[in-house]
């Protein structure tokens, strides 16, 4: 699953840079996506199969606050990329004479940029947080990677403090994008509603279509784990759900936006042929 996770991003990458009709805005989102999704299984799954076959399945104190930064900042970055493709197609749809302006090569970038900046502050806040925290009783980690709730257990310090602050700022960094994804097809419905036609209310939704399949499969499990206070965790059921959004959805996104989307299967077919030449 991590090979064809790598392999399906690099391959949507390279499509995306080698076509020049997908160097639009949905595809620089897309492509910054992918190459989130390689860093963020990266920082999690190589760990995991080493300690599959390890009879050691220790990691450094050190090692695990630098795994839960990056996990959390790649994954809150995935879910502001999701949220600005989500305003692409907001203004491809309701505002498609000013698509040019809104969505220029300067303001994609600052976007992806805010995404990270913000994504990036989000992380280092949470591991200061967690570095004041004594363990003193078992350090065994009851996950396969080092989660912000399942550190929060072992602690031996009052958590009730943290797990406040926790919740408070993973609401607000996290429900953003998602209420920013809800407003935007609340908007969309609304505009599609309008055209007279089936055919055209079928072209428009037809563009969302992939991109609310990762949507639904992302925020679907982030939402299950990590909206509910410490006292309802479950160490079998939590990992199963984040197994589905640290490893299933970006093994799957490749073939989502490759399956669904003429454009991207021309692309693919169009680097195919320049690697076969």
């Amino acid at each position: 699953m991590y090979l064809v996770t790598i392999l399906g991003n690099v391959l949507i990458i390279l499509a995306i840079r080698s076509d020049s009709r997908l160097h639009t805005p949905m595809y620089f989102f897309l492509s910054n996506l992918s190459f989130m999704d390689i860093c963020f299984t990266t920082v999690i799954v190589p760990n995991m199969l080493v300690n599959l076959l390890s009879e050691t399945k220790a990691i450094s104190y050190v090692g695990c606050l630098a795994q839960m930064y990056f996990f959390m900042a790649l994954a809150n970055t995935d879910s502001y990329l999701l949220a600005s493709m989500a305003i692409d197609r907001l203004v491809a749809i309701c505002n498609p004479f000013h698509y040019d302006v809104a969505m220029s090569p300067r303001h994609c970038l600052l976007m992806l940029l805010g995404s990270c900046t913000i994504s990036h502050l989000h992380a280092l806040f949470r591991v200061l947080l967690m570095s004041r925290l004594s363990f003193c009783a078992s350090h065994v980690i009851k996950h396969f990677f080092c989660d912000t709730q399942p550190v929060l257990k072992l602690s031996c310090s009052d958590t009730s403090s943290s797990q406040i602050v926790v919740m408070t700022e993973t609401l607000a960094v996290i429900v953003t994008p998602f209420l920013c994804i809800l407003f935007s097809y609340l908007r969309i419905i609304i505009t599609v509603l309008s055209i007279p036609s089936a055919a055209g209310k079928w072209k428009a939704f037809s563009t969302c279509g992939s991109h609310l399949t990762v949507v639904a499969l992302f925020y679907g499990s982030v939402i299950y784990v990590y909206f509910r206070p410490l006292s309802m965790y479950s160490v079998v059921k939590d990992r199963v759900a984040t197994v589905m959004y640290t490893v299933v959805t970006p093994m799957l996104n490749p073939f989502i936006y490759s399956l669904r989307n003429k454009d991207m299967k021309m692309g693919l077919r169009k680097l195919r042929d320049r690697i076969h030449s």
